[in-house]
C-alpha cells in the first residue's frame, strides 16, 4: 500500500500570503518521515497540502507538484476528497467523535466515503483496525462505549485506527503526542514504528528525541523572519540531521539554541 512522494517547486499560499516557499523533497516509501522546526515556519501547512486538507481554509491554494507514485495531486480534475482516502491525516488533538461509540468511530471514515459494508466485514474492519493502532485487546469489551470515554492516548490510537480504516497508502501525523503523557506517548511511538511495515508515515513533531527516535529520515524547516515563507532548509537522514547536519541553523536547532 506505501506510496513514494515526490514535491516539486511547491510554494503554498493563504491568499497573497506566502507561507512556505520552494520545498523539493522525496519521501521514500515504508519509512517515517519528520519534520522539524520552530514555531510558524510552515511544517504543518505543508503537511497538510501532502493530502490537500489546506485548501479547506478560504484562499488557500499551492504552485507546484506533490506527486504520490508518479500522479500529481494537483492536477486537472483530481477530486481532493479521494486525494484524502489515500493520504489519511491524524491531529494534534485527539478528535474522536463525542457521540459516536468505539466501533462506530473506526468505520465513520469508510461510511463518510459512501462504503457500504456488511454487518459481519464491519466487525472485522473494526477489530482489524483497532488490532492495526494496537488498541484492540484494550477495547473488545467495551466497542460500543463511546470514544469520548477513552483515555487521551486511547483516543489518538482510536483516531489512528480511524484512519487506517480506508486503507490509505500514507498517514499523516501533525504532532500526534503534543497532548499526550509520556507513556501514551512512548505507546504511539511503537505503534509508528510498526506502521511504517504498510504505511509511508510523515510526523511533524516539536520534540527532537521523538524525532531521533521514530524517523528514517528528517526535514528542518525554518523562517527568516515574521511575515516571511517558511523554508525547507536541510533534508537527510535522521543521524546525519541530529549528528552532523551540512547547515549551521540545523545544528542550532537541534541543540536547542534557537526555537
Amino acid at each position: 500500500m506505501s506510496k513514494r512522494i515526490e514535491v516539486r517547486d511547491l510554494n503554498v499560499y493563504y491568499g497573497k500570503f506566502k507561507a512556505v516557499e520552494d520545498v523539493n523533497l522525496t519521501i521514500e516509501p515504508r519509512s517515517v518521515t519528520a519534520f522539524i522546526g520552530p514555531s510558524g515556519c510552515g511544517k504543518s501547512t505543508f503537511l497538510r497540502t501532502i493530502n490537500r486538507m489546506h485548501e479547506v481554509i478560504p484562499g488557500a491554494y499551492v504552485e507546484g507538484e506533490v506527486l504520490v507514485d508518479g500522479n500529481n495531486l494537483y492536477g486537472k480534475g483530481v477530486d481532493p476528497v479521494l486525494v484524502r482516502r489515500q493520504v489519511g491525516m491524524v491531529f494534534q488533538r485527539p478528535n474522536p467523535f463525542p457521540t459516536m461509540s468505539i466501533a462506530d468511530n473506526v468505520l465513520a471514515g469508510v461510511k463518510l466515503n459512501n462504503r457500504r459494508i456488511a454487518k459481519s466485514d464491519a466487525e472485522a474492519l473494526v477489530e482489524k483496525s483497532l488490532r492495526g493502532a494496537n488498541l484492540w485487546n484494550e477495547v473488545k469489551d467495551r466497542l460500543d462505549r463511546p470514544g469520548s470515554s477513552l483515555s487521551g492516548g486511547q483516543q489518538q490510537r482510536l483516531c489512528i485506527a480511524r484512519a487506517i480504516a480506508v486503507e490509505p497508502e500514507v498517514i499523516l501525523m501533525d504532532e500526534p503526542c503534543s497532548a499526550l503523557d509520556p507513556i501514551s506517548t512512548l505507546a504511539i511511538e511503537d505503534l509508528i514504528e510498526e506502521l511504517k511495515t504498510d504505511y509511508t508515515i510523515v510526523i511533524v513533531t516539536h520534540n527532537m528525541q521523538q524525532a531521533s527516535r521514530v524517523s528514517d529520515k528528517t526535514a528542518f524547516f525554518n523562517i527568516a523572519g515574521t511575515g516571511m515563507p517558511g523554508k525547507l532548509i536541510e533534508y537527510d537522514e535522521t543521524a546525519t540531521i541530529f549528528s552532523n547536519p551540512a547547515v549551521k541553523a540545523t545544528e542550532d536547532y537541534v541543540s536547542g539554541k534557537f526555537g
